[in-house]
Order: structure tokens, then sequence, then C-alpha cells
């Protein structure tokens, strides 16, 4: 059974990769995600924020009217959730990279383009064989058009692609008004990799005490419809690489994101859920259910149910909404 697979221009001997959290950051737990079958590990997000920057170069990047920082920031995991900072993430990287084989990408979450750069480089010159680009930006600005919003996501992408000479992917949001055309202008850009999508920490809101909650919610199967569609729809629309995340819990969405046109899948909720130990249980059911449907190799499986390939390419479109709308579960008989 041939489950390798090509990310970023790396060869990985699966498609599994451990996405960050909390999990991938110290040596013991990514020699423990090799061992388990991980093909790659993305660790934790370094936060500009995290760093000392320039106040002002902060604020002009960071504008977002009256409080509007503030209130983007408050969506930001804390700093001491990761207990990371920039000498100890460096290091993890350098140890980590000469006692396992299987690649490290740094994932960089920032605001200015000083604070992308410097750390994009310091991780390449650690050991990194490449960099996630985690563009948390929320556009609460009323007056910010969507082009602008989409050229930040270029101008941080050029800034870091002049830095470094490993390959750069970017973790987006579904977000965007068109995000075909938004990953097609960030692959013209340069962009060598994709990950969709980015999970946005959205606040609650607590009743009794009248203030927002920000506590996390793992993801869940039911998720993975958004990021399904879109990986579809961009199967060899681009030349960039393509990796699924969010709601993998079983390797049945692993299946499905690959049947969609993922080159690998990416979880950090199931391993959260239950140990790093399950990356075993995902490999193992998509190697039977592979075996079961005479598949030998993973690229005869990868974007078998993209909307290039498909007979009936418009089931990723409108008419499929009208059918579902029609469907017994509308009628009052579901």
């Amino acid at each position: 059974m041939d489950l390798t697979t090509t990310y970023l221009g790396l060869s990985l001997r699966n498609p599994l990769i451990a996405s960050a959290s909390p999990l991938t950051i110290g040596l013991d737990n990514i020699r423990r995600i090799e061992d388990a079958g991980g093909a790659a590990v993305v660790l934790p997000s370094l936060f500009e924020e995290q760093i000392e920057q320039e106040a002002n170069t902060v604020e002009q990047y960071t504008d977002t009217g009256p409080g509007g920082f503030a209130a983007m920031m408050s969506y930001l995991p804390s700093a001491d959730s990761y207990r990371v900072l920039s000498h100890d993430y460096l290091e993890t990287i350098r140890t980590a990279r000469d006692a396992v084989s299987i690649p490290l990408i740094a994932s960089l979450n920032g605001v200015t383009g000083a604070g992308w750069t410097q750390h994009a480089r310091l991780a390449q010159e650690a050991g990194a064989s490449a960099i996630e680009l985690n563009v948390f930006f929320i556009p609460a600005d009323p007056s910010l058009i969507p082009e602008r919003v989409e050229q930040r996501y270029v101008e941080v992408l050029h800034a870091v692609k002049a830095a470094v000479s490993i390959p750069v992917s970017i973790k987006l949001s579904p977000y965007f008004t068109a995000p075909a055309h938004t990953v097609r202008l960030l692959s013209r850009a340069g962009a060598d990799g994709f990950v969709l999508f980015n999970r946005f920490y959205q606040p609650d809101i607590n009743l009794d005490g009248l203030r927002l909650r920000h506590d996390l919610e793992l993801s869940t199967p039911v998720e993975i419809r958004l990021p399904l569609l879109w990986l579809g729809v961009l199967f060899e629309q681009v030349p960039a690489s393509l990796a699924a995340s969010t709601g993998v819990d079983t390797s049945d969405e692993v299946v499905k994101y690959l049947l969609a046109g993922a080159d690998v899948v990416m979880t950090a909720s199931a391993l959260l859920r239950h140990g790093i130990g399950h990356l075993r249980a995902l490999l193992g059911g998509l190697t039977e259910w592979m075996t079961a449907h005479d598949f030998a190799a993973l690229s005869d499986i990868r974007g078998r149910l993209s909307l290039q390939s498909i007979k009936d390419p418009i089931a990723y479109q409108r008419v499929n909404y009208v059918k579902i709308l029609k469907g017994p579960a509308f009628d009052g008989k579901g």
C-alpha cells in the first residue's frame, strides 16, 4: 500500500499531519507523533504579540477602529496557553530537527511585516522545513474594502517569501468574498500551499455574567463540509499544495478530504480529544478503507470526487442546494 504524498514540495510517508496545538510543542511529543505515524508536525503558532515589537508599527497595522485592536486581540489564544517564547520555540526546532526525521513546519501568527519576516528567517535557520502563515485578521473596520483585505495577505506573503528559501503556506479563513479567486491570487504571489481552513476563535455570551466568553471548542466532523467544498473546487485549479483542516475525528473524514482533493490532512482536535496515539487509528482506518475498495496508492483516490473529476460537476454548485431543499427533510414527511 503506497500512502506517500507530497506537500509543499516535501515528500511525506503518508498524508497525516499533526497541526498546531499545545501537543506539538516539546521534543517528547514530537517524537510520539512520529512514532504514531504522523508524517509531519506543525508547531504551535508563534504570536508576534509574544515578542517585543515597535509599538508604532503594531498600531499602524492593527488599527481597526475604536477598540478594534483590543477586540481583535481578545480572540487570540493567550501567550500563556502555549508557554512558548521566541528563544524556546527556536530551540525546539533545533533539537527536534536532529531527533526526528519528519518535517517540522513553523507556524507564525503576526500583524506586521517586521514580525513575520524576522521570525520566519530565524525559524528557517533553526531547521524548519517550511513556514505556515496563520494570518489571523478580522476586518472589523466597515470602511475596509475586500481588495485591501486580500492585499494584506499578499503583502505578508511577499515579505516572508523574500526572507526565506523554504516553502511557505497560508492558513486561510473561509470568509473571503470569493475564496477561489483569493487562493489563485495568493498562488500567483508565490504561496506554495494552502491550509483550508482557519477556525477563528469566536466569542460566546455568558448570559448570567453579561460578558463575553472566550473558550475553546474542539472541531467536530459536522464542520468538514465547508473545507470539503472548497478543496473539491480548487483541486487542480492552482499549482500549490492543498491541506485539509477542521473536523477530523475518524478516518472517515481523512478519506473524504483526500477524495475531494487534499494532498494532506491535518488534525489537532482529534489528538487533543483522543491523544497522540489516535494517529494510528486514523492511519489504520485509511489503509483499511483503501484495501476494501481495491486502491493500491493514495494517488488513486486523491481528487477522485473533486469538481474536476466527477461526471456531474454541478453537484458542487447551486443545483445540489435546490435538490436538498426539495428533499424529504423539507417536504414535511422526513
